[in-house]
């Protein structure tokens, strides 16, 4: 199971991107092989030496008996101390932010592949919207001349 933020490229450009574990409940765990994640508005940031990610949207799964469970809370993130020096440094050194691309299974482990990214301004944005737009409008017209 794959659940990707199809968001992130299109907000960010990516520079670079690694993978790190996450410290999950069963019932969450049991939540994400059924599919149900978001990752829209989730963010990675450092916390006293740890990583955690922000504002992701694990619903309660459907059997759990847990009524106290809040769906956005932050999760620790799962990295080596080394790789957690290198990746303050790169963030400090150029102002780059970290973003969750994608929670996938990798076996009966979850993890979460991260990405150092950019934030594109507005202008970008509308640029690339307004190629989509052209490419779309070309495929339609060359279909219609077809036989």
């Amino acid at each position: 199971m794959k659940i990707s933020n199809k968001k992130a490229t299109f907000n960010y450009t990516i520079i670079d991107s690694f993978e790190a574990g996450i410290v999950l409940t069963g019932a969450e765990v049991k939540s994400i092989k059924d599919g149900r994640a978001d990752l829209t508005d989730s963010f990675v940031k450092v916390i006293d030496g740890d990583l955690y990610l922000v504002n992701t949207d694990i619903p309660r799964y459907k059997y759990s008996s847990d009524e106290h469970y809040d769906s956005r809370k932050s999760r620790k993130l799962l990295v080596k101390k080394k790789e957690l020096i290198q990746i303050q440094s790169k963030m400090q050194a150029k102002k780059l932010t970290l973003i969750p691309l994608s929670i996938y299974t990798k076996g009966r482990l979850v993890k979460v592949e991260v990405a150092f990214a950019k934030g594109k301004k507005q202008y970008e944005k509308k640029e690339k919207q307004r190629e989509r737009d052209l490419d779309k409008e070309m495929l339609y017209e060359s279909r219609k001349f077809v036989v």
